[in-house]
């Protein structure tokens, strides 16, 4: 059996079959270690296990996705970006779809569809995969050889690139391993902490539980974010709450505009050609049904009084209520349930081109385990894969 390696990559995310994809493609013999059974256990979590597999985007809108780690990513999007990620997949077989918001997915809806495509790859390059290969040490000889050591095997390279993923989601199998190596060669990890986190509310409405919508605003102080938003048993989730996490507190409040398309004039306007009918039925022509009956009863009107009848003082509560919902945050989730970690291997340490350590030669880093984080919808995986292909192909 082979144990002399050209590169080994440890972790069998999309960061790391990417860049073993990279690897094999130029020709280097190449190992890649999963600890689990299977390749990509977090990435068939992904975007409701239907894969948002990146963002269609323009590169401006990408790096605008990226609150941490968008300057340092200019090199890496340079050699492989979003559209070199469709490029590969729909050259490899792969079909995919453009969704709301830039959103791409498999056209089977299946996150299995991409893990078995990079996996597909992987094969007709040659490398060599082993799962259920848990790395238990990783050191480096004085003439510059990386050995790594699994529970029952000792494998060696001349590069060794780590994709081990964040703390999120540890079931995964992401323990962290990745920061124990940096810390390990003396390079920096910056503090970790939940990113893209559901938001914990302090609010009485468990009426509004299971409630999806659609575009709604949300602001906190001056930060404005407009997308989907989900009402939970705990509080709110959704792409608009999980960009929220980056920047909201316990404490803090925020308000929800549940028509930010329309100003609150326009909103009025549309009451008073309609003020002949009742208020729960103007109510349900804007928002959905449970929505307005519960918002109507905040503002402690009888729904079926009909919008002339109604006070100025008791409509306008109502419109206030439509366009700025406060609610209170009492925190965010844990690191572990959370869906992205911010924080990890310090930018600094390492060649922006290359991703390769600046003190530490022939060590590469890519994917989650850097200190880059990127919103919901596609960001995220857009910059695992893309920096898995560069730290591989370099």
């Amino acid at each position: 059996m082979h144990t002399h390696y050209d590169t080994i990559i440890i972790g069998g995310g999309p960061a790391g079959m990417m860049a073993a994809i990279a690897s094999g493609f130029y020709g280097r013999h190449t190992l890649l270690l999963e600890k689990n059974k299977r390749l990509g256990k977090k990435l068939a979590m992904t975007g409701g296990g239907r894969c948002n597999v990146t963002n269609n985007g323009s590169l401006e809108t990408i790096l605008a996705n990226i609150p941490q780690g968008a300057k340092f990513l200019y090199s890496t999007f340079a050699q492989f970006d979003n559209q070199d990620i469709i490029a590969f997949f729909e050259d490899n077989g792969t079909a995919l779809k453009v969704e709301d918001h830039g959103r791409v997915f498999p056209t089977t809806d299946k996150s299995q569809t991409i893990i078995a495509a990079l996996e597909a790859k992987m094969v007709a390059l040659g490398v060599t995969v082993r799962t259920q290969a848990e790395v238990v040490s990783t050191t480096k000889t004085d003439d510059g050889t990386f050995l790594i050591r699994t529970a029952d095997q000792a494998f060696s390279s001349h590069k060794l690139i780590v994709t081990t993923g964040g703390k999120s989601y540890p079931s995964t199998g992401s323990t962290g391993y990745g920061y124990d190596i940096a810390r390990h060669f003396k390079l920096k990890v910056t503090d970790l902490r939940p990113a893209e986190s559901p938001l914990m509310t302090e609010f009485p409405h468990q009426k509004l539980q299971g409630l999806s919508l659609r575009d709604v605003g949300l602001r906190v102080g001056k930060h404005q974010i407009q997308h989907d938003l989900l009402f939970t048993h705990f509080g709110l989730s959704g792409p608009a709450a999980l960009r929220a996490s980056s920047f909201v507190k316990a404490g803090d409040w925020l308000d929800i505009d549940f028509l930010p398309t329309l100003t609150t004039e326009e909103l009025a306007e549309q009451f008073e050609q309609l003020r002949d009918k009742s208020i729960k039925n103007v109510t349900k022509l804007v928002l959905q049904e449970r929505l307005a009956d519960y918002l109507i009863a905040a503002a402690g009107i009888d729904p079926a009084t009909k919008v002339k009848q109604l006070p100025v003082k008791q409509l306008t509560a109502l419109l206030t209520q439509i366009k700025a919902f406060p609610i209170q945050v009492t925190g965010t989730m844990s690191l572990a349930k959370s869906f992205v970690t911010a924080g990890g291997v310090a930018l600094n340490e390492l060649t922006p081109k290359t991703l390769m350590s600046k003190s530490v030669d022939k060590l590469y880093f890519a994917g989650e385990v850097l200190d880059v984080n990127a919103h919901t919808g596609g960001f995220n995986l857009t910059a695992a894969l893309a920096t898995g292909w560069v730290a591989g192909s370099n």
